[in-house]
């Protein structure tokens, strides 16, 4: 036991690193990158702390490069899921017990090891897995990854420090137990400091965790376990599966230990899992919590009095960074009129400078969307733009995935602001533009509330405070996140935490003390100091 109140360092954003020529971490990037590239990585399996090689295998590709391997994963069968559940009720009998501190020592020092020894690796793999610009991995991998580790060991000190009032009869205290069983993280491609982050959430509040990340991010996913083996995650709490989403799943969701789901992807995937978990209520020794955030599609609303220069640099770097493979992406904006001249001018100036390739070349903005079923869903609703009367391409359209899964950033200007483009999460580098007369704002607010089913982020751009305020009020339910005079896109941990309702999720706010309450069970402990022993109160005498 601790001997002391313990002060945690005061957690501060990670700063990001420029990799401006002939800075020493651009060096360093783009020597791991080189190396890891060519050569070939195996990625097992992880129980128990060993490494579990079923060889059944698939092999691994970078989206911008998908005839080249660079390693191979293998995958589960049910025997290695049922394994990884038990094996962690066993790790939970000592890790549930361990003093925070020493678990705060551990992802401390995994936060520690990024920002020195693993930056490189941990950037470069993730411009490799998930073609990501030098910067997009920068600010993800390291920065992002690091604040969640660093955060959330004070904001698990916070939620410790909130304890009930007590008298001088009786001692009142709270304990904030990890959930009774074991939690399953399901994590996406599209962040690293996602994929990281679900599962040491967790951990760190004493959870055990079967953790299964995307499998096209298992080879990033694979330099996080190496991250957290060396921080010192002991034996068992943390076990990484892959393979048949099914039956892991299936696996994870029988057992009667199953106490917690923390999720990012798809909408209906998690709608499906809720349903699941609900038809197996029956059998759970204890209500799982269910934490979700899905999908979105994130708007940017213009306002008359707004810049148009200011406008068209929010969509450039809202819909096109990563692609637009950002759960926050914009993929939807309301222009009007009066100014969608020059911001049409801006936007198509900028579409124009962007180069597209690997990003193995840091001077491309832009790089390939992460596998073929996205390429092949893109270039569909692409192509029916290109067919549709009441929609016009006027940037991009063109896409190629003979090397790589390529679709150039791409901007439909339609006249139906239910279009299906609209309308539809795309999930990838293209925005559709509606263009509404500038006497319509109000209207055009009620349209953007009530197009879509998710409501994660939005931005409004405008020098009116009357008109922020009418957008902020109107949209108060269209997005979990709302940005004022900003892309809807780049929340940072401990400053903007993030998560959407509606079909967007639970809303229970990665970056904050919020999502961490999930994971624990409160025990209130009274003790009393001088126990009663008479039965009789006051109102009996006579």
């Amino acid at each position: 036991m601790g001997k002391g109140f313990f002060n945690v360092p005061l957690a501060v954003n990670e700063p990001v690193k420029t990799y401006a020529p002939g800075s020493p971490e651009r060096e360093a990037v783009l020597e791991a990158y080189k190396n890891m590239f060519n050569s070939k990585v195996e990625v097992p399996l992880y129980i128990n702390g060993k490494d579990i090689k079923t060889g059944n295998t698939r092999t691994m590709s970078p989206p911008h490069d998908h005839k080249h391997i660079v390693g191979e994963y293998h995958l589960a069968e049910k025997q290695h899921v049922e394994d990884a559940i038990s094996t962690a009720l066993e790790a939970r009998k000592e890790w549930s017990q361990l003093p925070w501190e020493q678990r705060a020592g551990i992802f401390l020092k995994a936060a520690e090891l990024i920002a020195g020894p693993y930056r490189a690796k941990i950037n470069a793999a993730t411009m490799i897995a998930q073609s990501k610009t030098v910067h997009q991995a920068e600010i993800d991998a390291a920065c992002e990854l690091i604040d969640f580790l660093r955060f959330n060991v004070q904001f698990m000190t916070d939620i410790y420090m909130e304890q009930p009032e007590s008298t001088s009869d009786a001692w009142n205290r709270v304990e904030y137990r990890p959930l009774e069983g074991f939690t399953y993280a399901v994590t996406p491609f599209n962040f690293t400091a996602i994929a990281g982050n679900l599962p040491a959430c967790m951990a760190l509040m004493g959870n055990v965790v079967v953790w299964k990340p995307s499998d096209s991010q298992v080879f990033s996913a694979k330099v996080i376990m190496d991250i957290f083996k060396e921080a010192g995650v002991p034996d068992g709490v943390i076990n990484v599966v892959f393979g048949d989403p099914k039956m892991i799943t299936d696996t994870v969701l029988a057992s009667p230990d199953f106490s917690g789901l923390h999720f990012t992807g798809s909408t209906d995937v998690f709608k499906e899992l809720w349903k699941q978990i609900g038809n197996n209520i029956h059998n759970y020794k204890t209500y799982p919590r269910i934490v979700g955030e899905t999908g979105g599609k994130d708007f940017i609303v213009a306002h008359k009095t707004a810049n148009a220069k200011q406008v068209a640099t929010a969509i450039a770097r809202g819909a096109f960074e990563f692609q637009g493979q950002k759960c926050s992406a914009a993929s939807r904006a309301y222009i009007p009129k009066g100014i969608w001249s020059d911001v049409k001018d801006y936007l198509l100036e900028d579409l124009k400078s962007f180069k597209m390739g690997s990003p193995e070349d840091l001077g491309n903005f832009v790089t390939a969307v992460i596998h073929e079923g996205s390429f092949d869903k893109l270039a569909k609703y692409i192509d029916g733009a290109k067919s549709d009367s009441n929609a016009e391409i006027i940037a991009g359209g063109n896409y190629d995935k003979s090397k790589g899964y390529f679709v150039e950033p791409t901007v439909i200007v339609t006249s139906d602001p239910k279009y299906t483009t609209m309308c539809t999460e795309l999930f990838g580098p293209v925005i559709t533009i509606y263009v509404y007369e500038d006497d319509k704002f109000s209207e055009t607010l009620k349209v953007v509330d009530g197009t879509s089913e998710y409501a994660l982020t939005g931005a409004i751009l405008s020098t009116d405070r009357y008109a922020i305020q009418e957008a902020t009020k109107a949209l108060q339910n269209s997005a979990g996140n709302f940005y004022i005079n900003d892309k809807p896109t780049g929340a940072v941990v401990g400053q903007q935490p993030f998560g959407g309702a509606r079909a967007s999720g639970t809303n229970d706010k990665a970056g904050s003390a919020q999502n961490l309450l999930r994971w624990v069970s409160p025990r209130l402990i009274k003790e009393t100091f001088v126990t009663p022993t008479d039965y009789r109160y006051p109102f009996l005498g006579e």
